[in-house]
């Protein structure tokens, strides 16, 4: 394989010369290696065709709100859904963009000087496509009918099954009232999936489409009940084919992550542990998340999609209701100073609904995965990483490096299995590429000065393409220990983090993902947590402690640790998950980043018995899951429960 050193290209959608001086410093690292490899990782378009649509996430200035960002801009080239008309003083909103919005925002000083920073979503679907009814200069909020009061439990996952008797009334109606699902289309084009012909849901099954979102389509809960009478004989609901008929087929499958955590947080128990209390009767909100976030767990579309459905919940509750969100969701790399655009979107949220909103997020489950690296970059001193990539890893995977702002002087060269270095030592402000015989990138280091994914630290963010594909003609990486080396050129010492991106297969399916990790001589691979946490006499940089769920790091937010329900010699702590207290929190760190939970759930039974028990996707069936996921609708729940 001949491959070549390269800058980064012109963009094709944003017309950005993405290798011009401090082109890249203030931008989303992912949207310029998006261009540079024409959307292969989305794949959106047939033969390389940039979409023709973006979803980004904004973060406005301060003073700015949404209508002056209206006023400033066309729903020719950007749209906001109209929810965000509802919360005037929120800095954040999601919007669909075309590429004059790149060409306006770079001559434009009035809309320019509106937006502090934007980030890319996973342009999937219906995120290729532009919203129904967005905002407009004149547009006024939209008042959701059957708005709920009292308590009231939402939840943000995929594979909702409400029609499951622990999610029912005594007398059988749901107690879901409202029902987001954000897919449009019968199948999309999925990372790890091939391209299929994507038909639109018949909104007569599925529901329409809610007006203040402009995507997807909603479901009250009497249109459930309609639906469930239909197809009830003889006092037992069909469920199966319930779910048929309203175009939920992946509700059939005997488990789904997000009846499992429902079922945590509201349901009714099972025969050998009933639960009657608050949250076991309180009204539900239920949105499922696009299948393009379930399937690719790197998150690429969770900024989008999570901050929708938290507007989408608020915006069917009346300021008088105590809402309680889980959001058993997230991924491994990340600022980890709740700095990101989402974190810290949720935070403002929370802020603005003065107690009236608690959202609980999962600490995470990467403790022993092998996926940070946190050390302390003495002058002169250079550090390797060896980053294990897999091979027949049908997805792209991304590595995140975390400077501090002030931090001067780290270059950083990446050396691929096999071969000569490929990228030289680069600084701050500098980007490369490495492509192929035929001229399309295999990785790429993104490293801007400041980048839009956090506010205290810059991201030096290295993309690698699939080390595997079923296409003649696809651009496949070099599998093997990638050598990513650190130098410090400075007279001072750098503390850095580097975040391995989550790339695993979600439940029940089948992406074509392999998780890369790092490896390390000195590291110990026993797993064995009770004699073995990040020792400081342990000269390994890679560390369990401080590896956190990259949504789970803000200040307002309820982030949970899992914990058993037995404890052994070893100690208490689920073996997945984060500690309260951090076992080696003396070590040098950026500022800001959080490793500690906020509070502790039960996530497993015992040691020999990982998971705990809640509802499969079909009544009756009871399945066993390990994870923070478990943890967090727990502490759902006792916030629901508290008097």
């Amino acid at each position: 394989m001949s491959a070549a050193w390269s800058p980064l290209p012109t963009g094709e959608f944003t017309g950005i010369h993405w290798s011009a001086p401090g082109a890249i410093d203030g931008q989303d690292p992912y949207l310029a290696w998006a261009e540079s490899d024409r959307f292969a990782g989305y794949r959106v378009e047939p033969k390389g065709k940039s979409p023709k649509w973006l979803p980004i996430v904004i973060e406005l200035t301060p003073g700015a709100s949404v209508p002056s960002l209206v006023e400033a801009s066309s729903v020719k080239w950007l749209q906001v859904p109209r929810v965000y008309l509802n919360l005037p003083a929120l800095r954040f909103c999601t919007a669909h963009v075309k590429p004059k919005f790149f060409k306006k925002l770079r001559s434009d000083p009035q809309l320019r000087g509106l937006i502090q920073r934007f980030e890319l979503g996973l342009p999937v679907a219906h995120h290729t496509q532009p919203i129904h009814d967005p905002c407009k200069p004149d547009s006024s909020p939209v008042v959701a009918p059957d708005r709920l009061s009292g308590r009231v439990l939402g939840v943000i996952d995929g594979g909702l099954a409400f029609a499951n008797q622990v999610f029912l009334k005594a007398q059988g109606h749901t107690r879901v009232k409202h029902f987001w699902r954000q897919d449009d289309t019968q199948d999309g084009n999925w990372p790890g999936n091939e391209p299929h012909h994507q038909t639109p849901l018949d909104p007569t099954r599925a529901g329409p489409r809610p007006r203040d979102m402009g995507y997807g389509h909603e479901l009250s809960g009497a249109a459930i009940n309609a639906a469930m009478a239909e197809y009830t004989h003889h006092g037992q609901l069909d469920e199966d084919a319930l779910y048929q008929h309203l175009q939920l087929w992946d509700l059939s499958k005997p488990v789904n992550h997000g009846t499992h955590v429902m079922s945590l947080a509201c349901g009714k128990g099972n025969l050998l542990n009933p639960a009657d209390d608050e949250a076991s009767h309180c009204d539900l909100i239920a949105v499922q998340l696009d299948w393009s976030n379930v399937l690719d767990t790197s998150g690429g579309a969770m900024n989008v999609s999570v901050l929708d459905a938290l507007m989408y919940i608020l915006a069917r509750c009346t300021p008088q209701a105590q809402l309680v969100v889980n959001i058993s969701w997230g991924t491994l790399a990340g600022p980890h100073d709740g700095s990101s655009i989402l974190e810290a979107a949720m935070d403002q949220l929370i802020e603005l609904c003065a107690g009236r909103l608690q959202v609980t997020v999962p600490a995470g489950n990467a403790y022993q995965s092998r996926t940070h690296a946190n050390d302390t970059l003495a002058p002169g001193a250079s550090l390797p990483l060896h980053w294990r990539v897999q091979p027949d890893d049908r997805t792209q995977s991304f590595l995140e490096i975390w400077i501090p702002y002030g931090a001067q002087g780290v270059e950083i060269s990446v050396t691929p299995p096999g071969h000569a270095q490929a990228l030289p030592p680069l600084s701050k402000g500098q980007s490369g590429l490495w492509l192929g015989a035929d001229g399309l990138p295999l990785c790429g280091l993104i490293y801007p000065s400041d980048s839009a994914l956090g506010t205290g630290s810059t991201c030096a963010l290295l993309a690698l393409a699939p080390t595997f594909s079923r296409h003649a003609k696809a651009v496949t990486a070099p599998f093997g220990s990638w050598e990513v080396t650190l130098i410090n050129t400075s007279t001072e010492p750098v503390v850095f983090d580097a975040y391995v991106e989550r790339d695993d297969v979600a439940l029940g399916q089948n992406t074509g993902a392999r998780q890369s990790y790092f490896e390390d001589a000195w590291y110990d691979t026993s797993g064995n947590i009770g004699s073995f946490v990040d020792h400081p006499d342990n000269p390994t940089p890679i560390r369990r402690s401080g590896t956190f769920n990259s949504l789970s790091t803000g200040q307002n937010t309820v982030s949970v640790g899992g914990i058993r329900r037995q404890a052994s010699a070893s100690g208490h702590f689920a073996r997945y998950s984060p500690r309260k207290p951090d076992p080696d929190a003396s070590r040098p760190q950026r500022p800001g980043v959080r490793s500690v939970p906020d509070t502790l759930a039960v996530s497993d039974d015992n040691p020999a018995l990982w998971g705990v028990l809640g509802a499969g996707s079909l009544s009756g069936s009871v399945v066993r899951l390990a994870g923070t996921s478990s943890a967090a609708p727990l502490e759902a729940r006792r916030l629901i429960n508290l008097p």
